[in-house]
C-alpha cells in the first residue's frame, strides 16, 4: 500500500509530492506536461510564458519551496503600472497622474480622479487587512481577507463610470478573471493592492521561466510522478483510499493510506466519489474564468522603449496586459542583448471571445492589437504561440467567504490542494499542498 497519491501535477499537487518525496508515493497527472497553468519553454536566454508568471518573496512558502529545489528568483525590476490607452503609451510615472495624460473627456478625467481616491483609500484599508497577525494560522487569515467587502460586486462598490475611467480600472480588475460586475469588492480592491504594492506579494520572477521550478521537482521524483494518467475515481474507505486511472489506454488501481486532491474544483468535485455533500456543494459554486494567452520571441536590436517595463496595462484591446518577459535579462546585461519575450493575457470575456478561434486567428488580432502600441511589431517576431486555459483562474465573488470554512475542513484520509482554496493565487497552492503533505506526514508518524 502506498502511504498516499496525489491527482494532479500542477504546481499545488507538485508542492505535496515534493514534501512527501522521501515517502511511497505516486503523483498522478492527467497531461502530458506537468506543471498546469504554470507554463513556460526555454528559448535560449529567453522564455515563452503562458501561464503564472511573478512569485511570492521572501518568507512565503514559494520562497521556501524555490530555496529547497535550488532554482533562482529574482525581483522583477521593471515598472508594472504602465499603460496603453487612447493612443499614449505610458510605461512609467504615477498612476494617479494617469487620468490626465490619456487623451480622455474631462468628465471621464474627474471621474477617475474621484474613483481613484475611493479605490485608493480602500488599498490603504485594504494592506491592514492582509497584514497577518501574531499566531494567526493559514485557515483564520484566509477566512479574514475573504470575509473582506464580500457582499457586494466591485461594481457595486465603485458605482456607474464613464467608458474611459471603466476601461481605465477593468485590466487589473479582470486579472482575476472576472469582470467588475462578477467579482466581490474586496478582491477587486485586492487586485490594486496587488498592483500598486510592487514589493508585496507577487514580485519575483523564476529565472530561466517558471517551468524550471516544476520540471525540477517532477525531474527529482522520477518514476513517482506519471504523467497521461487520467484519474476517474478516488473513493475513501475506512482504512484506506482507492484511485482508479487511465494510463496509455490501460485501466490501474491503487491503494494508499491517504490522497490530495490538487485538482480544480470540479475535477475534485466529479472525481472524488463519496465526499461529504456539503463539501461537493461548496466545490460546485467555485468559479473560475478562462484565459488564453500568447508569448512572443523577438529578434530586434538596440535599446527600446519597453526595455524598463515589466508589465502594460491594454485597455480596449483584445487582450489585458503587456507582458515584457526579458525585463529580467535587461537588468542583469552590461550590453542590451538581441531580442525580447513578451506574453499578452486575455482573461474574462476577452478569453471567451478569442478560445473558439484558431491559434492562428488569435495570433492575427493580437499583432493587429500590439502593433497599435509597438508599430510593426510582426516584422521582429520570430516564434508566436497560443494557449488556452478554458478553466482559467477562481475568482472571488460575492458570498464566496461563506464556502470557506467547508472546504478547509477535515475530510479523512482526503486532503484538499489548490488556488481556489485561497487569495494568493500561486502561493495559495504552495500553502496548501505543504499543509496536506505536513498532515499526512503527521499522520503517518503517529501510525
Amino acid at each position: 500500500m502506498l502511504d498516499a497519491v496525489v491527482i494532479g501535477g500542477g504546481i499545488a499537487g507538485l508542492s505535496v509530492a515534493w514534501k512527501l518525496r522521501n515517502k511511497n508515493i505516486l503523483l498522478l497527472e492527467s497531461s502530458d506536461r506537468f506543471g498546469g497553468r504554470v507554463y513556460s519553454e526555454r528559448r535560449g536566454k529567453y522564455w515563452l510564458n503562458y501561464g503564472a508568471h511573478v512569485y511570492n518573496g521572501e518568507n512565503s512558502a514559494t520562497d521556501e519551496l524555490l530555496k529547497e529545489v535550488g532554482v533562482e528568483a529574482v525581483k522583477v525590476p521593471g515598472t508594472v503600472t504602465g499603460i496603453a490607452m487612447n493612443g499614449k503609451v505610458i510605461v512609467s510615472g504615477k498612476v494617479e497622474t494617469y487620468p490626465f495624460v490619456i487623451p480622455m473627456p474631462w468628465k471621464a478625467r474627474l471621474a477617475s480622479l474621484r474613483a481613484g481616491i475611493k479605490v485608493r483609500l480602500a488599498v490603504m484599508e485594504y494592506s491592514k487587512v492582509v497584514r497577518r497577525r501574531p499566531g494567526e494560522n493559514f485557515k483564520e487569515y484566509q477566512q479574514r481577507i475573504y470575509n473582506y467587502r464580500n457582499d457586494r460586486t466591485f461594481r457595486d462598490f465603485i458605482g456607474k463610470l464613464p467608458e474611459d475611467t471603466e476601461e481605465l480600472f477593468r485590466p487589473t480588475i479582470l486579472r482575476s478573471t472576472g469582470d467588475l460586475h462578477e467579482i466581490a469588492a474586496g478582491a477587486g480592491i485586492g487586485y490594486f493592492h496587488l498592483v500598486w504594492s510592487k514589493e508585496e506579494g507577487l514580485s519575483r520572477n523564476i529565472v530561466g521561466g517558471p517551468s524550471t521550478l516544476t520540471q525540477a521537482i517532477a525531474e527529482s521524483l522520477g518514476e513517482k510522478a506519471q504523467k497521461n494518467a487520467v484519474v476517474h475515481e478516488v473513493i475513501q474507505k475506512a482504512d484506506s483510499v482507492v484511485v482508479k486511472y487511465t494510463q496509455h489506454g490501460e485501466e490501474h488501481e491503487v491503494t494508499a493510506k491517504y490522497a490530495v486532491l490538487a485538482t480544480p474544483a470540479p475535477i475534485t468535485k466529479q472525481i472524488a466519489k463519496n465526499l461529504d455533500e456539503d463539501v461537493k456543494v461548496a466545490l460546485g459554486k467555485i468559479i473560475y474564468g478562462p484565459y488564453v494567452s500568447a508569448a512572443f520571441l523577438t529578434n530586434e536590436t538596440g535599446v527600446q522603449f519597453w526595455d524598463d517595463a515589466y508589465a502594460i496595462a491594454t485597455p480596449k484591446r483584445s487582450f489585458n496586459v503587456f507582458f515584457n518577459m526579458s525585463n529580467v535579462i535587461r537588468n542583469m546585461e552590461d550590453v542590451r542583448g538581441k531580442g525580447s519575450s513578451f506574453m499578452v493575457f486575455s482573461p474574462a470575456n476577452l478569453a471567451k471571445r478569442l478560445i473558439d478561434k484558431s491559434d492562428d486567428e488569435i495570433i492575427d488580432i493580437y499583432l493587429k492589437d500590439i502593433e497599435d502600441i509597438i508599430p510593426n511589431f510582426r516584422d521582429i517576431v520570430t516564434e508566436a504561440k497560443v494557449q488556452k486555459f478554458p478553466i482559467g483562474l477562481p475568482y472571488c465573488f460575492p458570498g464566496r467567504a461563506k464556502l470557506q470554512p467547508v472546504l478547509t475542513k477535515p475530510l479523512g484520509r482526503l486532503f484538499l490542494a489548490g488556488d481556489y482554496l485561497g487569495t494568493l493565487y500561486t502561493e495559495t497552492c504552495i500553502l496548501t499542498g505543504h499543509e496536506a503533505a505536513n498532515q499526512i506526514i503527521h499522520k503517518l508518524n503517529q501510525e
